[in-house]
């Protein structure tokens, strides 16, 4: 039994958050919190609230026991980019792309 939780369109690219993703894959969810809450990368915070999420579904919906849950899998797939223009000298212009991403995050009980 997997219990997920979805946090859509997040302001950071998929590629710096897959690093935060990377390290609490296969954690037990107490380990897993504890390495997000003193990790210093935005996406450290944005994933423990994710977690906590579906921590929280679980408990709730399934009834499971907090204490045997583990991180079984997290996804970080792209989102939609925005994409804008920066004027520069003679006429020209940067293209800035502010990219987004979808985080998963899926807790299983320890088998």
């Amino acid at each position: 039994m997997e219990i997920s939780a979805k946090l859509s369109n997040v302001p950071m690219s998929a590629q710096k958050a897959r690093l935060v993703g990377d390290q609490i894959r296969g954690l037990s969810v107490e380990n897993a919190l504890n390495l997000l809450k003193f990790s210093s990368k935005k996406a450290a915070t944005i994933m423990k609230k994710v977690l906590e999420s579906a921590i929280a579904n679980a408990e709730h919906n399934e009834s499971a026991d907090i204490d045997e849950l583990i991180v079984s899998t997290v996804f970080v797939n792209e989102g939609s980019t925005l994409k804008r223009v920066r004027a520069r000298a003679k006429g020209r212009a940067n293209h800035i792309l502010k990219r987004t991403c979808h985080i998963t995050i899926k807790v299983a009980e320890y088998e």
